[in-house]
């Protein structure tokens, strides 16, 4: 994944003619943390664990991004999901810099009270290098609000009271109206957008969506209630298709009982992976990396993908949809919903204020449109697609505040 993101770095650095020296500044992190977590079983065995937290840069304001539990979570999976957080502060343009981490652990061969454990011991060995001024992380695979709780009350025992160290809590804990669904209704607002541009509406609309998680199932929901037809779901398990599309509360329930699509009576069943090539108008991949690759990209059959996920298109996957015109809108674009509200609830915590949930998706659809605007005027100005435009408004954005901090105009081209 980090040849990937560096691959979509340099093209548009290309099309800004960077200098080498501003690319290697704006690609190397500010700091990398890796960590040794010691806790003990219920039944009092010892646990060994690894923790990492890659600070990729702060030109734009304090480190922003989730925080993974996942066995295959290692330095260079999170240098390149915090390099993506950068660019996609700046694609919406939110006064934070990039971050991400996580733990090399698979939190459901743990229990509750040992999963609590890793993590607050997790804060300890960090609490030094995150904080509401200079790191917030946020929930991310495998991760939820309950453990965003716990990391706020053990970087308090540390710190005193600090609701803003992290977003994505409980209500209860200060966490914002909305940030559950925030992913979800940020591709919804996007994939609007994009369909307004081809004089099109959600109505009628036949979506295909690849994982049905937090993002996948909230973005289902939400694009669904706009009279979409849900005609296709997958997740790591199985699938189930409807022509006339599924009852996707009704599939909700189920997933939260059983974990997985597989089985749902409201559908027909089918192999996961026909989900990427599946006869739909939309496809959203809302669940890990590189599911859209170079030997199923010429499968796809939507005309509209929207990247739920981070990083679900290999850059040889990219240029083949390119080719083909089908319109991409990028993961640092269409999944910035999340960060956007918790930007919202850090907000709210730095000025012990709560806003409503109405003024919360107001606000969070003024920025999305918004910035999708932006991110076509760069296309159509460069003559670039919509990923390559987001990365060249990202990478402006970020240079022309590196600068503006430490660097002349003399010393670096920009």
């Amino acid at each position: 994944m980090l040849e990937a993101s560096h691959h979509y770095f340099h093209k548009a650095a290309t099309v800004l003619d960077l200098s080498d020296k501003l690319r290697d500044i704006l690609l190397t992190p500010r700091r990398v943390v890796k960590v040794e977590i010691v806790t003990e079983t219920d039944d009092g065995k010892l646990l060994k664990h690894l923790g990492f937290r890659v600070q990729h840069n702060a030109a734009r304001g304090p480190m922003k991004g989730g925080l993974r539990y996942h066995p295959t979570v290692d330095e260079d999976h999170a240098t390149a999901l915090a390099n993506l957080m950068t660019w996609k502060t700046a694609v919406v343009d939110i006064p934070y810099g990039g971050a991400k981490g996580g733990i090399n652990v698979d939190p459901t061969k743990l229990t509750d009270n040992e999963l609590q454990s890793v993590t607050r011991e997790f804060v300890t060995r960090i609490k030094e290098v995150i904080g509401p001024m200079q790191d917030i992380p946020a929930p991310d695979v495998n991760t939820n609000a309950k453990i965003m709780g716990w990391i706020m009350d053990e970087y308090s025992r540390h710190y005193g009271f600090s609701p803003a160290v992290v977003t994505g809590k409980p209500l209860q804990l200060f966490g914002s109206p909305g940030r559950e669904e925030a992913t979800g209704r940020g591709v919804m607002y996007t994939l609007e957008e994009a369909l307004k541009d081809q004089g099109k509406t959600l109505e009628g609309q036949r979506v295909a969506v690849q994982g049905f998680g937090n993002v996948g199932s909230n973005a289902a929901r939400l694009i669904g209630e706009q009279g979409a037809r849900i005609v296709a779901v997958a997740d790591h398990i199985g699938g189930v298709s409807n022509k006339d599309g599924l009852d996707i509360l009704a599939l909700i329930e189920y997933v939260r009982d059983k974990r997985t699509v597989d089985g749902f009576s409201g559908g027909d069943a089918f192999e996961k992976d026909e989900i990427i090539a599946w006869d739909a108008d939309v496809l959203i991949p809302a669940a890990i990396e590189d599911v859209i690759h170079k030997h199923n990209a010429g499968t796809v059959r939507a005309n509209i993908i929207v990247e739920g996920a981070n990083g679900p298109t290999t850059p040889e996957a990219d240029e083949i949809l390119v080719q083909r015109g089908v319109t991409v809108i990028p993961d640092i674009l269409a999944n910035a919903g999340g960060v956007t509200v918790s930007y919202f609830e850090w907000a709210q915590n730095v000025q012990h204020y709560r806003w409503e949930l109405e003024r919360v998706n107001d606000e969070l659809s003024k920025i999305m449109r918004r910035s999708y605007a932006a991110v076509c005027d760069v296309a159509q100005q460069k003559k670039v697609d919509l990923r390559t435009a987001a990365f060249v408004l990202a990478i402006h954005r970020v240079g022309e505040a590196a600068l503006a901090r430490r660097y002349t105009r003399e010393e670096i081209r920009f």
